[in-house]
């Protein structure tokens, strides 16, 4: 069975995997055929999906530096994909008016 250390660490982890998945789909879906919309929807689905993690893996961690440490990366990172997303979405309404 899985201790409670064990699961605050594969949560903080996971928390992280979004991001490197979000860069990898940003490097292979581009080019003047690229969906933006979806681009974007994906970004903020798996951005929020990383942020709700790394919550609760803050949140688990009871004041262990290392752990709330991954966490608190995996919220960073998550958030600047989400504001990424965000100006995308900014740009995409600024060149159709």
């Amino acid at each position: 069975m899985l201790n409670k250390s064990k699961v605050t660490t594969i949560l903080g982890i996971l928390s992280i995997l979004p991001v490197i998945v979000s860069i990898i789909f940003f490097y292979t879906e581009r080019g003047p055929n690229a969906d933006i919309y979806l681009l974007i929807t994906i970004y903020s689905i798996l951005s929020i999906i990383g942020i709700i993690l790394a919550v609760i893996s803050s949140w688990m961690s009871k004041g262990r530096i290392s752990k709330l440490l991954i966490g608190l990366i995996g919220l960073i990172a998550n958030l600047a994909v989400l504001f990424f997303a965000f100006l995308l979405l900014l740009a995409m309404g600024i060149s159709e008016a």
